[in-house]
C-alpha cells in the first residue's frame, strides 16, 4: 500500500460506510415491509383471502413469466399493464359503480359534480384508511368493497384465461390464450395482485402516505407525490450540481499535470508472451459471446414487434409457444449470458499473464470445464423457462426449474445455484493465477484491486439466494437489486476499470502508478454512489421514506464520475496514435470509446432522468425506464464484453487482420441503430406515457386504449428502422468474430510481423 495509502484508505472508508448504510436501511425494509395479513375478512367474518392464499397467487404469476407480463408496482415488462395500477383503478371504479347504485339508485357518470364529490371522498376514506389490526393480523372489508374486489378479480380470471370477449384486450397486452389454464390458479393470482393494489391504497399506521409511498398516482384517491418525495428530489438536484462542481475543482487542482512520461515499446509486449493452453481454448468462449449475442439481438426484434402484434410476428401466429413473457424472458437472460461471458473470459486471459506467462496446473481443464457448465446452464435457463410459461412443468417445480418471475434474475432457482457454482469456479481459477503473482516482488496495488473486484465478482452474486419462492416481494425486491445494481453496475464496473488499467500497463502504454491512481480513484467515485444508491430502485416497492432519501441522495452522486468520461474516451482514443501496433486493436479501443460515450448517455444523463422521486413517481413502469435500461446495459456492458472479444480475438489469433469494412459496419451501425431506437420510439412514447401519467394515472398510461392509439403504434413501428440498422451491425461484429475464429488469417495492412 505504500504510495497509494490516502487512495485504499479513502476506498476502504466509502465501502464500509455505503455498505452501512445498505445494511442498516435494509434491515428497515425488513422491518416495514406492507403486512401480508394472515386473513382478509368481511364484516361479517367471511374469509376472503388468507396469506397463503395471497402467496399462492404470487407463485402462481411468478409461473406465467412474473415481471415479464406487465409489471408489479412498476417493474417488469412495459406492454401489459402495471396489474397494481390496474387492479387499483379498477376496483375504485368499480366501488363507486356501485355506490352509486346504493346511494342514489344511478350510474356513477350519471350523478351531479356534488354527489360525485361526496361518493368521492367516502372512497378515499375507505381505501386510505388502515384497517389492518395487528393483534389479530387481519384486515376487515366492509360489505361494498368486498362487491369491488368481486367484480375486479372476475376480470382477471377471465383475462388470464380463454374467454373470447377478452381476445382483443389479451392481443393488445402481448398475452397468448389461455396465459394461466388452472381456473384456481387465477383466483389466487387476483388476490395477489388486489394485495399489491391494498398496500399501494393503503396508509402506513400513524402516516399520511401509503405503503408505497403513495405510488401509483392515482387522483380518484388523491394518491400524489408526497412532500418528502419532492424534498428528496429537490435535494439530489442540488447533490447533483455539487458533486460535479467539486469533481471539476478536483480534477483542475488535484490532478497531476507532470504525469509519467511513458517510453512506448516498439512492439506489443502481450503479443511476445507466448500462448498458454488456457489462453487458446478461450475460442469457443468467443463463439458462444457472439453466438448468444446474436440470439438475444434477433430476439429483441421479436420482442419488439409483439409490442405491434401481440400474438403474431408478421402474421404468423406464434404467440401460443413462443408468447411476449418467454421471447423478453430469453432475449434479457442471454444479454447477461453473453455479456458475463465476455468479462469472464477477459480474466482468464489475464490470469495466466499476470501468473508471469504461464497456466497454473490444470488451468485449461478448468477452463474447458468451465465453458461446458456455462452452456448446461444456459440451455437449461432457456428450456425452463419454455416449459414454465406454456404451464408444462409441475407447478411446484417452477421456480426452482423453471422461471423465478423477477426481471433480470428469471432463470429457475437451479440454474441460478449453477450459475454461481461456475462463478464461484471462475473464482477459483482466477485466484490460482493471482496468487502467485502477489510472491513476486514490484508493486502490487493495481493487482490488489483487480483481485479484489474478482473476488465480489464471485461471491455478490450469491445476494440472489437471500429470497425464496414465497419471500415478501419488498424484502425479495431488495436482494434482487443487489444482482441487477450492486452486482453488475458496482462491482462489474470496478473489474472493468482494473482489467483495462492492468491491460494499458501491460501493453506499456501507461505507468503502473498512474493506473493504479486511476483505477483506485475510479472504484472510489463508482462505490461512493453506486453501493446506497441500490435503493433508487426501492421508493415504492414497500419501503419507508428513509430509504427513498438515501436512494435520492446517493443516486445523484453516481452521475458525478461519468461526467469526466468524455476525456476518457479521448484518452482510449488516442492510445491507438501511440504506437504503430496499436492499430492492431483499434476496433477494441473504439468499443471503449463507446463504452464511455454511453456511459455518460444511457447511464448518466437518461439514468438521471428518471432518478429522482418525483420524476420516478411518474415514469416508473413507463418506456423512458427501457430507454435508459437499453442506454446503459448494451451502450456500457455491452460493448465493454464486445471490446474484450475483439481485444482477445486478435491475441489468440496473433496473424488476424480485422476487416476494416466489416469493422466499420458493425460499428457504426450498432452505435446509429441503438441511438434511432431510443430516440426515434422509446423515448419520445416514453414521454407521451409521462403527460398521460402526470395527467390521468399510471393505469391509463398504460392501458389497452391508451398503448393502442395511431400515434404510438406509429411509433413503435419506426422502431423497426433502428433495429433492422442495429441488427446488421450485430451480425456484423458476429461474423468477424466467428471468421476470425476459424477463417482465412492473415495480416493487417501496413503493419509488418515485427511491428507485431
Amino acid at each position: 500500500m505504500a504510495g497509494y495509502k490516502k487512495l485504499w484508505w479513502t476506498l476502504i472508508a466509502v465501502l464500509a460506510i455505503t455498505f452501512g448504510i445498505l445494511g442498516y436501511f435494509g434491515n428497515e425494509v425488513y422491518r416495514e415491509a406492507p403486512p401480508i395479513p394472515a386473513k382478509f375478512v368481511s364484516v361479517d367474518g367471511e374469509t376472503l383471502m388468507t396469506e397463503e392464499s395471497i402467496l399462492d397467487g404470487q407463485t402462481a404469476w411468478q409461473s406465467v413469466g412474473g415481471m415479464q407480463l406487465g409489471s408489479i408496482w412498476g417493474h417488469g415488462a412495459y406492454q401489459a399493464p402495471d396489474w397494481t395500477a390496474d387492479w387499483l383503478h379498477r376496483e375504485l371504479v368499480a366501488w363507486l359503480n356501485i355506490a352509486a347504485a346504493e346511494v342514489f339508485a344511478a350510474e356513477y357518470e350519471d350523478l351531479t359534480p356534488a354527489q360525485q364529490n361526496q361518493l368521492q371522498f367516502e372512497l378515499k376514506q375507505a381505501y386510505r384508511t388502515n384497517t389492518y389490526n395487528a393483534v389479530t393480523d387481519q384486515v376487515v372489508v366492509d360489505a361494498r368493497r368486498v362487491r369491488a374486489i368481486a367484480q375486479t378479480a372476475d376480470y382477471y380470471v377471465r383475462l388470464f384465461s380463454d374467454d373470447a370477449e377478452l381476445q382483443s384486450t389479451r392481443e393488445s397486452y402481448a398475452m397468448k390464450e389461455n396465459t394461466l389454464p388452472k381456473l384456481e390458479r387465477r383466483e389466487r393470482m387476483a388476490e395477489f395482485f388486489f394485495w399489491t393494489a391494498w398496500a399501494a391504497a393503503t396508509e402506513r399506521p400513524d402516516a399520511d402516505i401509503t405503503y408505497t409511498n403513495n405510488w401509483p398516482h392515482e387522483p380518484l384517491i388523491d394518491n400524489t407525490p408526497s412532500p418528502e418525495n419532492i424534498i428528496w428530489s429537490i435535494v439530489s438536484v442540488i447533490l447533483l450540481i455539487a458533486g460535479v462542481g467539486f469533481l471539476i475543482w478536483a480534477w483542475a487542482f488535484l490532478r497531476q499535470h507532470d504525469e509519467e512520461r511513458v517510453e512506448v515499446p516498439k512492439q506489443d509486449p502481450i503479443s511476445l508472451v507466448k500462448l498458454t493452453p488456457s489462453q487458446k481454448a478461450l475460442g469457443k468462449y468467443l463463439f458462444i459471446v457472439v453466438a448468444l449475442f446474436t440470439f438475444q439481438v434477433l430476439l429483441g426484434g421479436i420482442t419488439a414487434h409483439y409490442t405491434v402484434e401481440g400474438q403474431e410476428f408478421y402474421g404468423i401466429e406464434i404467440s401460443q409457444w413462443f408468447p411476449y413473457s418467454l421471447v423478453r424472458t430469453w432475449h434479457i437472460q442471454a444479454a447477461l449470458f453473453w455479456i458475463a461471458t465476455g468479462f469472464l473470459a477477459a480474466g482468464l486471459f489475464l490470469a495466466p499473464i499476470i501468473n508471469g506467462g504461464k497456466d497454473p496446473k490444470y488451468q485449461k481443464l478448468g477452463v474447458d470445464i468451465l465453458f461446458w457448465a456455462l452452456v448446461v446452464v444456459v440451455a437449461g435457463t432457456f428450456i425452463g423457462s419454455f416449459l414454465a410459461i406454456a404451464q408444462i412443468m409441475p407447478a411446484h417445480l417452477s421456480f426452482w426449474l423453471g422461471h423465478q418471475g423477477y426481471e433480470y434474475v428469471d432463470l429457475g432457482r437451479f440454474w441460478q445455484i449453477g450459475k454461481f457454482i461456475g462463478i464461484v469456479f471462475w473464482l477459483v481459477l482466477m485466484m490460482r493465477g493471482v496468487i502467485g503473482a502477489f510472491k513476486q516482488k514490484g508493486d502490487k496495488n493495481l493487482l490488489a484491486l483487480f483481485t479484489a473486484s474478482v473476488v465480489a465478482i464471485g461471491l455478490f452474486y450469491g445476494a440472489g439466494f437471500f429470497y425464496g419462492e414465497r419471500t415478501h416481494i419488498s424484502i425479495m425486491e431488495y436482494w434482487r437489486w443487489w444482482i441487477v445494481h450492486l452486482w453488475v453496475e458496482g462491482f462489474f464496473e470496478v473489474f472493468a476499470t482494473a482489467a483495462l488499467a492492468f491491460i494499458f500497463h501491460s501493453m506499456g502504454l501507461v505507468s503502473r502508478r498512474m493506473a493504479t491512481v486511476a483505477a483506485l480513484a475510479s472504484a472510489s467515485l463508482f462505490m461512493l454512489g453506486g453501493v446506497p444508491g441500490t435503493f433508487h430502485h426501492l421508493y415504492f416497492s414497500g419501503t419507508t421514506t428513509p430509504v427513498m432519501a438515501v436512494g435520492a441522495t446517493f443516486s445523484a452522486l453516481e452521475v458525478v464520475p461519468l461526467i469526466v468520461l468524455g476525456y476518457e474516451a479521448w484518452e482510449n482514443w488516442s492510445l491507438q496514435r501511440k504506437a504503430v501496433w496499436m492499430q492492431r486493436i483499434k476496433w477494441p479501443l473504439m468499443c471503449f470509446v463507446a463504452v464511455a460515450f454511453w456511459n455518460m448517455l444511457g447511464a448518466g444523463v437518461l439514468g438521471f432522468m428518471i432518478n429522482p422521486p418525483i420524476s420516478l413517481y411518474y415514469v416508473q413502469g413507463l418506456n423512458t425506464t427501457p430507454t435508459h435500461a437499453h442506454a446503459a446495459l448494451f451502450g456500457v456492458y455491452g460493448f465493454l464484453a464486445l471490446g474484450f472479444v475483439l481485444l482477445i480475438l486478435r491475441y489468440i489469433r496473433p496473424h488476424l487482420a480485422f476487416n476494416d469494412k466489416l469493422m466499420t459496419t458493425a460499428f457504426w451501425w450498432m452505435n446509429i441503430g441503438l441511438g434511432l431506437m431510443l430516440f426515434t420510439s422509446l423515448l419520445p412514447i416514453g414521454f407521451i406515457q409521462f403527460y398521460a401519467a402526470a395527467s390521468e394515472g399510471l393505469w391509463y398510461a398504460r392501458s389497452e386504449a391508451f398503448m393502442q392509439q395511431p400515434l404510438l403504434e406509429g411509433l413503435r413501428w419506426v422502431r423497426t428502422v433502428g433495429d433492422v440498422i442495429f441488427i446488421i451491425g450485430a451480425l456484423a461484429i458476429s461474423w468477424q468474430v466467428v471468421s476470425g475464429l476459424w477463417g482465412k488469417q492473415g495480416q493487417t495492412a501496413g503493419i509488418t510481423a515485427e511491428q507485431n
